[in-house]
């Protein structure tokens, strides 16, 4: 076998490729909407609303963005049979991944080094979306498979099996250098006690580990005798016997020991070491894969509704409250968000709301009758 050879997905017409020639984006002064002037140095006055098509404005966007955006969130066609109606099966399957590899390879150079983009699919194309990323982002980039469950109702239609759920696939432009930020959770603050004596929260934690890896024979070094406050040397050993290892090295154990930081309380006739933890002033925890307390397609729809009545809402609009748990992970305030397939402009009315800078590009009249009054809004 050549050793140049490697996995890849193939299609019909994986070979042919558009020609781009460079691009430049003209701002049309009747439509720019903004303050009159700044009120201070953090307002944003250069948001992008692009009307056209996203691959051509995409690579009008490389010449001022690329390693710029922070953020990226897409939502395009899932290829449910619909998008490419005058074509049979197979090779509508195969311009649905072409389309998608040409945007995703802009996309890629628009990412900043520390940067992620999130692509929003159903079951219908998932598992090639998935190896195309791959491809393009590379394999060691891929983050994880986030699971939106978009329905809060039981389905009534008589079909074995209902899909209740959304993938948002998560790549990294770099997984060496990205930036995610975890989730706030004021709830973990009810583990702690206190306060102190100086006012604080805190917790204490035993200084024997447990757990995995918790044996004398698991880590040698980490079993040692450290002295109690009466002068007499305690181990780590657990309820049942079993000669245990600390939590900290030797070094680290004594270190503490000289400045105090060791809390001893005793069970029984046995001093027990434990640690202080301090309550952190933004508690906050990982983000979990499966997100099913997000708002849903049905709330979504509500909600444009009420934005703009009368108006015949998007099938498949996705909740203000996803985009949200999106961008409060992969950005902070003055990041730059981009979404080039905007669709009713969630993305730009979360990103907006939230400090962020933002760029939508939507073909559709759409951009018109939905995005442009929302945004004024």
């Amino acid at each position: 076998m050549a050793q140049n050879q490697k996995l890849e997905l193939t299609w019909i017409g994986k070979e042919n490729r558009p020609r781009l020639e460079p691009r430049i984006l003209l701002e049309d002064p009747e439509k720019s909407y903004h303050a009159a002037r700044r009120v201070s140095d953090d307002d944003i006055f250069d948001n992008k609303l692009v009307f056209g098509d996203n691959l051509l404005a995409l690579k009008a966007l490389e010449a001022e963005f690329s390693g710029r955006i922070q953020c990226i969130y897409i939502d395009p066609p899932f290829n449910t049979g619909q998008a490419f109606a005058t074509y049979e099966d197979g090779v509508e399957h195969s311009l649905w991944l072409s389309l998608m590899r040409d945007r995703l390879e802009i996309l890629r150079r628009l990412l900043s080094p520390s940067g992620a983009i999130f692509v929003h699919c159903d079951d219908h194309e998932q598992a090639y979306l998935k190896v195309l990323m791959d491809e393009v982002y590379g394999r060691d980039n891929f983050v994880t498979a986030l699971i939106w469950r978009k329905v809060d109702s039981p389905n009534d239609n008589k079909v074995p099996i209902t899909p209740d759920h959304d993938y948002v696939l998560l790549y990294a432009r770099d997984h060496r250098t990205v930036r995610f930020r975890q989730m706030q959770d004021s709830s973990l603050l009810a583990a702690y006690r206190g306060p102190d004596e100086q006012g604080r929260m805190f917790r204490d934690r035993l200084l024997k580990k447990n757990g995995k890896n918790s044996l004398r024979e698991d880590r040698p070094s980490m079993y040692f005798a450290v002295p109690a406050p009466d002068g007499t040397y305690v181990y780590p050993v657990h309820d049942d016997g079993r000669e245990a290892c600390w939590a900290k090295g030797k070094k680290s154990v004594f270190e503490m020991l000289e400045r105090g930081e060791i809390i001893w309380k005793r069970r029984g006739d046995t001093w027990v070491p434990y640690t202080r933890e301090f309550a952190p002033k933004s508690p906050a925890r990982p983000y979990p894969t499966i997100w099913a307390d997000v708002m849903t397609t049905r709330q979504a729809k509500a909600h444009l509704t009420d934005l703009r009545p009368g108006l015949t809402p998007f099938d498949t609009p996705k909740p203000e409250q996803l985009i949200q748990r999106i961008v409060e992970m992969g950005t902070t305030q003055g990041d730059w968000v981009l979404d080039s397939f905007a669709g009713s402009g969630t993305t730009g009315a979360v990103a907006h709301k939230m400090s962020r800078r933002w760029i939508m590009i939507e073909l559709g009249e759409h951009c018109h009758t939905h995005v442009v009054p929302r945004l004024r809004k």
